[in-house]
């Protein structure tokens, strides 16, 4: 662009000159050289419109980036520092039996918190290189949605009694991996920003007619999504707020994660306006299926 506008410079400096001499019989020269810097000052602007938009898209990457590491640092900050602590505690005193089994319980759950986060970002990796995770099998996908909620439940020391069910036998070709990290990942969110007290409802609408894709919706009384968010939060370390005021743990993978796998299956996934779901629902994520995984 530096070079264009020299160019440009020059041009216009001599197209001033032959502006000048145009009663001398020089017309023919100037009105082509005219266009010519015309086509330049576009191509200028051209390129400084798209370095302005590069720019851009830069800066919001990066700050998205700060943002994932700030919470992965303490993702790991705050389950090493309890190992650390309880490990300590262990090692220095001597506890009665159930205060030592509460300490195993804890350090238990670090563990798990530790885990769970490795695993998201390994499930990013393998996304980003193009790797499928699992096999195609066929399989109910009412009973992995109820495995999924238990898992979640227990993960968070949830009573089961939060979320309501309203399914029916389906089964589908796909690879039970992929969708069980698709629908941990939702209800997991659904838990961690469900309001109080907590309510969660799982719908799935599968018919018999084997063109006809399932459906699943997710439904929570969280605070919602702003309907300018909807598309933004399923980007790569997206989450709403400022990173070091947020409450809720996460990394900003974990619903992109869902659209890229989602996609992959050839499914669809959106969030829908709460007049879909009951009173109570305020967040709704529609998860559409095919029959049969297409590779």
């Amino acid at each position: 662009m530096i070079s264009l506008l020299l160019v440009l410079i020059v041009l216009w400096v001599v197209l001033s000159l032959f502006g000048a001499l145009r009663a001398e019989g020089v017309e023919t020269v100037y009105w082509t050289l005219l266009p010519m810097g015309t086509t330049f000052i576009l191509i200028l602007l051209m390129g400084v419109i798209a370095y302005l938009v590069i720019a851009v898209r830069t800066i919001n990457l990066n700050r998205r980036q700060s943002n994932f590491i700030d919470s992965v640092t303490h993702e790991l900050k705050s389950p090493i520092a309890s190992l650390k602590l309880h490990l300590q505690t262990l090692v220095r005193r001597k506890l009665a039996p159930e205060r030592r089994e509460d300490f195993l319980r804890l350090m238990l759950d670090d563990v798990d918190r530790l885990d769970h986060l490795t695993t998201q970002i390994l499930d990013a990796g393998r996304i980003e290189a193009g790797r499928t995770i699992g096999e195609i099998e066929r399989f109910r996908l009412d009973e992995l949605l109820v495995e999924c909620a238990g898992a979640v439940l227990r993960e968070h020391l949830v009573h089961p009694d939060v979320i309501e069910f309203d399914v029916a036998p389906c089964y589908i070709f796909a690879r039970r991996a992929q969708l069980h990290i698709v629908f941990r990942n939702l209800l997991d969110n659904a838990v961690k920003y469900g309001g109080e007290p907590l309510q969660i409802r799982v719908e799935l609408v599968c018919q018999e007619e084997e063109e006809v894709p399932i459906v699943v919706r997710i439904m929570d009384n969280g605070p919602g999504i702003p309907v300018k968010l909807r598309r933004r939060v399923f980007k790569r370390f997206v989450r709403l707020g400022l990173e070091l005021e947020r409450k809720k743990k996460g990394t900003g993978l974990g619903l992109y994660i869902v659209h890229s796998l989602v996609r992959r299956i050839g499914g669809h996934i959106s969030i829908e306006d709460p007049s879909e779901g009951p009173d109570w629902s305020v967040t709704v994520f529609k998860v559409t299926l095919p029959r049969h995984e297409r590779n």
